[in-house]
């Protein structure tokens, strides 16, 4: 693997957390170089975008402003992480909620909408996360805040006893708790919900068809590479781009600016060899760097 590097899209078990799984392609890959963009909680499973040596500089302009999940949601118990690691609050009988009780109390959950955030959450309070709060038995509260839910389907649903269980399928902006979807459902249909399974099929363009598990990493043969996607293949799969000639290549690699093209946003200059040089952005006359993927040194 060059120096370069790449992304590594992980389908990630359940169990790990995520700085376990930066930990472990540290290992595997031999190289310190790693990060991850956004995290995912240990009970969840499925996409998680790994940048490795210089394609760690991607992770902050990445647009992973979208996800998709397939989840499921327990009707008739509310726990106190609205998940099923946390304590039971309060069981109600839910046998009794129709199809359309749920469609109904789905829909008022679409669209555009003000969250309050799991109690669980990353969100610092006072500068502690609010998880930490929670777990030092503080009764944390935290404010609404807008997010778009653009998908959230019912595919199945199951009466097991007392309680409900739903296969659900949710896209979301970034920022959206699928378990407080979980919560704010069970609430509306006053039987109290929680989530007992989590799956990320998606992160911005990134999907399962990119990942893989750290036991394929494990049995890859050493001469095999094992990234999702080179640094190019990333770039040009994560951002919009221009087409470049030689001379302006050249620039770039050398800290120059070229003329804009009227692209809005960040996005890729690519030679006529298919490499990424570097991700620009506009301002008025000039199109500058914000990150020289190839600089003349390199």
């Amino acid at each position: 693997m060059d120096g370069l590097g790449g992304l590594l899209i992980i389908d990630k078990a359940g169990g790990w957390t995520s700085h376990d799984v930066v930990a472990k392609c540290r290992k595997l890959l031999r190289t310190k170089k790693i990060g991850h963009a956004g995290t995912l909680d240990p009970m969840a499973t499925g996409v998680l975008v790994l940048g490795v040596q210089r394609a760690t500089k991607l992770l902050g302009l990445l647009t992973l402003t979208t996800k998709a999940y397939t989840a499921t949601i327990r009707l008739g118990q509310a726990t106190d992480t609205d998940d099923a690691e946390g304590e039971a609050l309060a069981t109600t009988p839910a046998s009794h909620i129709t199809d359309a009780d749920i469609a109904a109390c789905t829909a008022a959950l679409t669209g555009d909408i003000d969250q309050v955030p799991a109690t669980v959450s990353a969100i610092k309070v006072g500068g502690e996360r609010a998880y930490a709060r929670h777990r030092a038995g503080e009764d944390v509260r935290l404010a609404a805040r807008p997010v778009t839910v653009s998908r959230f389907d019912v595919l199945a649903r199951r009466d097991v006893g007392d309680f409900v269980d739903l296969d659900v399928a949710v896209e979301c902006s970034s920022g959206t708790y699928v378990r407080a979807l979980a919560r704010d459902l069970g609430s509306a249909l006053g039987v109290g919900g929680h989530l007992t399974v989590l799956r990320r099929t998606r992160v911005g363009p990134f999907t399962l068809d990119h990942a893989r598990t750290l036991d394929d990493l494990a049995a890859a043969e050493s001469d095999t590479p094992p990234l999702s996607l080179d640094i190019d293949a990333a770039v040009r799969t994560a951002f919009p781009h221009r087409d470049i000639d030689r001379k302006q290549a050249d620039d770039l690699r050398n800290g120059r600016w070229l003329e804009p093209a009227g692209i809005p946003g960040v996005y890729a200059a690519i030679d006529a060899e298919g490499r990424a040089i570097a991700l620009l952005r506009e301002s008025g006359t000039r199109a500058s760097s914000v990150l020289v993927v190839r600089p003349a040194n390199l």
